[in-house]
């Protein structure tokens, strides 16, 4: 197993330096999916649902997201972003979300691209939620990160 690095020689936790690594080009994408029922599906396909546009809310908020991720998630750098966006695609049953975040930094922007997806669908559910209480998120996950001292990464 590789050193953890968010943890000290003692276990403790810790923020990393970064403040010597160079700075590279960083991009990473993530999927996840919401499963819902055909009727919902429905709706949001067709613009139908009680709130309006459910995608277009779900993309800011998953953008809004990715550019607060040092804020929910405990020893992640803030980072100055240079993009992020988020898209959806129907599916059998349900949407898939995927979101790209990118900068030039010291550091990935894995949980960046993780946190974007994540927020976006669970805004799909709370606008949905009044026609689908069982709607399941489900697969999120990195699919691709570039750059930085491990090089390119794509999921098998």
């Amino acid at each position: 197993m590789s050193e953890l690095t968010h943890l000290d020689s003692q276990g403790r936790a810790r923020m990393v330096d970064v403040g010597g690594k160079a700075q590279t080009q960083r991009v990473a994408v993530a999927l996840g999916r919401i499963r819902m029922n055909a009727a919902t599906l429905a709706a949001l396909r067709d613009g139908t649902t009680p709130k309006g546009d459910v995608l277009a809310v779900a993309r800011i908020a998953g953008i809004m997201a990715a550019k607060r991720t040092a804020e929910l998630i405990p020893l992640c750098h803030p980072l100055a972003l240079d993009a992020v966006s988020v898209e959806f695609a129907f599916v059998e049953d349900g949407v898939e979300a995927r979101a790209t975040a990118s900068l030039t930094g010291r550091t990935g922007v894995e949980m960046e691209a993780l946190t974007a997806v994540s927020v976006a669908l669970l805004t799909v559910y709370d606008m949905a939620k009044a026609i689908d209480k069982a709607m399941v998120i489900d697969g999120v996950r990195l699919i691709e990160k570039r750059g930085g001292k491990s090089g390119d990464w794509r999921a098998p």
